[in-house]
């Protein structure tokens, strides 16, 4: 019993170095902003590899714990990105949770993706009305939509790919 709670542990501490590291690097990608605020979304393919292949309370863990490092990382500690970057993550990897409960294998991981994407995009708008007491904020929703689906699509192939890679290889070295 006691090998699988430090297996479980350091496996989490993996997809939390790693996410991090993803942040991280994603900081530092010039993106020509179209949309400020729009982004890739690199370290959503680790919460979404952590929901698919983990408790959601796992997947929680490392979503925040992947917040809080990148923001003190990035200098950003307690400010307004903290709070977005902070609720977004929850609330995205707590949906797409919910998805993968409710909908089982009827929804692809695309799909799910898309769904924690549009999430992430919906919370930190309402989070950024309560902080700037201004709802007008919300007309910007659609146009970070017009990232966050592509986006979501990207980050749910790369998962699936990582997923499938990964299931092959534990197969393997299993037995």
């Amino acid at each position: 019993m006691r090998a699988n709670g430090a297996r479980t542990l350091t496996r989490i501490a993996i997809m939390v170095a790693l996410a991090t590291a993803l942040h991280v690097v994603e900081a530092m990608i010039p993106i020509p902003y179209v949309v400020p605020g729009a982004k890739l979304g690199l370290a959503n393919i680790v919460a979404l590899y952590a929901v698919m292949t983990m408790t959601p309370g796992e997947a929680l863990a490392i979503s925040f714990l992947r917040t809080l490092l990148g923001s003190l990382l990035s200098g950003t500690f307690l400010n307004v990105a903290y709070y977005l970057s902070t609720s977004g993550a929850l609330a995205s990897t707590a949906v797409m949770c919910g998805f993968k409960k409710v909908f089982g294998h009827g929804l692809s991981v695309v799909g799910i993706s898309v769904a924690g994407a549009v999430t992430h995009n919906v919370t930190q708008l309402f989070v950024a009305s309560i902080i700037l007491r201004q709802m007008g904020v919300m007309f910007y929703l659609p146009y970070l939509l017009l990232f966050a689906i592509p986006t979501g699509i990207f980050v749910g192939i790369l998962a699936g790919r990582i997923i499938v890679y990964t299931e092959t290889l534990s197969k393997k070295y299993r037995g």
